[in-house]
């Protein structure tokens, strides 16, 4: 694996760090006012950090989850490998975000608004866009179905700095240079307070010592993966693993977790989540 940055060093790209800042509600508010271009009310936040730590197997899933009072729910995510999947697994959180979004009983225009953020540190599409935004609508007559749901997929490497705010591209360029100079020369008063988040949480010697446990943990099952792939021409990737823990997880079944080192059990669950 790469090199990794100190803690100190890190910037908004790392995911850890995101959805720790994003823990609160404030800075969460003022990224997505950012990503939207329009004013976002109060928000509550859910961040999913799931860590499972067992002698056979540890895991770690990083979404930030918030809704607003406006009823509206987010899902914000980092991304900094591109594995050619961003639409089927954009897909499946929003599958995930209706099954928690109903109540039994209740009828589906209840279901809430929704916006899915996938914030990449690659072009995702190829295009050379900062944003690229997403809503269902009729091929036949081109109108929206309406149905609530927006996915919005930004690029830190977009080119067409003319035809977005200039707040979205400050914090698109902030996410990879998240330095007291860049924000400096800016003069973005909420990436000051976006900053002002950061810099305290690197600040703190538990998130830092749970930021070395994370990244010893990636660094272990990526050893192990491979040195795996090697004896049986399988090689179980960091990113396929943690995905299919966390999805078992989501379902209640932690238990079946430590037999995920048979390799026959392992195959069989890859199948059930199609992953």
């Amino acid at each position: 694996m790469a090199q990794k940055k100190q803690f100190k060093d890190l910037d908004l790209s790392n995911a850890f760090l995101f959805a720790a800042a994003l823990e609160d509600e404030e800075t969460c508010r003022l990224v997505l006012e950012c990503i939207l271009g329009t004013p976002v009310g109060k928000v509550k936040v859910k961040t999913e950090r799931n860590v499972l730590f067992s002698s056979d197997f540890r895991c770690v899933r990083l979404d930030v989850f918030a809704s607003d009072e406006w009823n509206v729910d987010y899902n914000l995510e980092m991304q900094n490998t591109d594995e050619k999947n961003l639409p089927q697994r954009s897909r499946y959180h929003q599958a995930e975000m209706d099954l928690s979004s109903l109540k039994p009983g209740q009828d589906f225009k209840e279901l809430k608004p929704s916006v899915i953020v996938f914030i990449c540190s690659f072009d995702p599409f190829g295009k050379g866009l900062y944003r690229y935004t997403f809503e269902p609508r009729c091929l036949e007559l081109d109108f929206p179905l309406e149905d609530g749901t927006r996915r919005i997929f930004l690029s830190t490497k977009g080119t067409n700095e003319s035809d977005v705010p200039k707040e979205l591209v400050s914090f698109l360029r902030y996410v990879m240079d998240s330095t007291d100079a860049y924000v400096e020369r800016t003069k973005e008063w909420k990436l000051g307070k976006i900053h002002e988040r950061i810099k305290t949480l690197k600040q703190s010697r538990e998130l830092e010592e749970r930021y070395m446990q994370f990244e010893e943990l990636l660094k272990r099952e990526h050893d192990e993966g491979l040195e795996q792939g090697y004896k049986n021409g399988c090689e179980k990737t960091t990113a396929q693993m943690l995905e299919l823990v966390s999805r078992m997880i989501a379902d209640g079944k932690t238990d079946l977790i430590p037999h995920l080192k048979e390799e026959v059990f392992y195959q069989e669950m890859l199948k059930e989540y199609h992953l």
